[in-house]
């Protein structure tokens, strides 16, 4: 019996029966669909924490003060003033991996211009804050060296205060009023979205270090922020605690190579320990947080989360192969007088096997080409009605076409060769 007989015979044999097929394939089509829009969003997540990920910067270091106590009340962390800006320069000099040193201290205040206001955090900055935190101007060009050195009033605005702010309009040049101090607008950062915590990465103001220290940081208007651990969020209070004039919140270093991370971080600790004259065993005044391992967290976790999508979704298409399965078995139970007619007429076991073998192929792949289909477009509208972060991929796409090959086979196999063993004087005698 010819190829061509055998897959003719099989259609004939399906348009028979064309609503039970269809119904027998609904669970192939499921199966299909779900495992693309599963494993799609569950990249397309991947892909997004990525890009998060990237522009915070994975070979970093975060080196945050302490909480400070005044009595049994303790600050949150970074409200004691224990780091320094000679911290950040004995980090510099004494660590060659080292490729940059930003320092920073926080605020948050209400920011105006014209007749509209934006309450949003500040930042004072010093020049490697920049590159250490990959941040690209939309617009001007940001600080002058003069600028650090002159604590000048001249602010850098993330783009959602600049919205805000401006509208459509250019701010450059522009004068804002943080407080009671007024600054001009020297550059706009290119926008980052969300950020790595769900925060909003672009709503922020910075300013040079030295001007958060002397004009906003003892502002009672614009409120001192203590940066926390976790540097997610920042929380105002009435008025700033007095500092040192070279006290800062948190140092962020940027190491060249991802392998000298763990060195870098316990040589940090060692050289605080120091600086700060801590005895064995005291408790440190600083706090050193590795961005490496929270990133390598967050994308285990979602490797995971894809992993696990894509076998719930496995799942349906498992019960989709059942459904063949049974529906096969059915069938083969129906036709055992046909079965027992094809061998007297000369078929043998192998092409009535191939027969059955190729009705549960046709109906798995007719399912899995209708499931590719919805899949593929519900992709595409959860990306562009829901906002998820969808990524559709071509490997998907065949990864689920082998899939239902796959089922055809491993769930038509066992009815098909029940129906090869039928005895064919049996079933001539089958009382249909």
């Amino acid at each position: 019996m010819k190829t061509s007989d055998v897959l003719r015979s099989s259609i004939f044999s399906l348009r028979g029966n064309w609503m039970r097929s269809i119904l027998t394939a609904l669970g192939v089509i499921i199966g299909i669909a779900a495992v693309i829009v599963m494993v799609s969003v569950g990249q397309g997540t991947q892909s997004e924490l990525d890009r998060m990920i990237s522009s915070l910067g994975s070979n970093r270091l975060e080196v945050f003060s302490s909480s400070s106590r005044q009595g049994n009340v303790r600050g949150g962390a970074g409200s004691a003033a224990s780091l320094t800006d000679d911290d950040a320069e004995a980090i510099r000099n004494e660590l060659p991996e080292v490729q940059y040193v930003a320092t920073s201290i926080r605020g948050g205040g209400q920011v105006v211009f014209a007749e509209n206001n934006w309450s949003t955090s500040w930042q004072g900055v010093n020049p490697d804050y920049f590159p250490v935190n990959d941040w690209k101007f939309a617009l001007g060009e940001g600080f002058t060296p003069r600028d650090f050195s002159s604590a000048a009033k001249v602010v850098v605005l993330g783009e959602t205060v600049r919205r805000e702010l401006f509208g459509d309009a250019d701010p450059i040049g522009a004068t804002v009023r943080l407080g009671r101090v007024p600054l001009r607008v020297v550059g706009v950062l290119s926008s980052k979205g969300q950020g790595s915590w769900g925060n909003d990465a672009d709503d922020l103001i910075l300013v040079p270090l030295e001007t958060g220290r002397r004009r906003l940081a003892t502002a009672p208007s614009t409120g001192a922020v203590a940066a926390t651990a976790s540097a997610a969020t920042t929380t105002a209070t009435p008025a700033a605690a007095p500092r040192q004039a070279n006290t800062v919140q948190q140092i962020s270093v940027s190491v060249a190579r991802a392998e000298d991370l763990a060195f870098v971080e316990e040589e940090i600790n060692a050289l605080m320990r120091q600086r700060h004259r801590i005895k064995p065993g005291a408790e440190d005044d600083f706090a050193v947080r590795n961005i490496a391992e929270i990133v390598s967290t967050r994308t285990e976790t979602t490797r995971l989360m894809s992993l696990l999508l894509g076998a719930v979704a496995s799942i349906s298409l498992v019960v989709g192969g059942i459904g063949i399965m049974n529906i096969m078995l059915v069938s083969v139970t129906e036709r055992i007088r046909e079965i027992g007619l094809r061998m007297a007429v000369g078929a043998g076991p192998r092409e009535i096997q191939a027969q059955f073998l190729t009705e549960a192929m046709l109906i798995s792949l007719g399912g899995g080409f209708i499931g590719i289909a919805l899949g593929t477009g519900g992709a595409l509208l959860a990306s562009k009605f829901a906002t998820l972060p969808v990524q559709l991929d071509l490997q998907v796409v065949l990864m689920a076409a082998g899939f239902s090959v796959a089922t055809g086979l491993f769930f038509g196999y066992y009815p098909a060769r029940k129906a090869a063993q039928l005895d064919p004087i049996e079933a001539l005698r089958h009382q249909g």
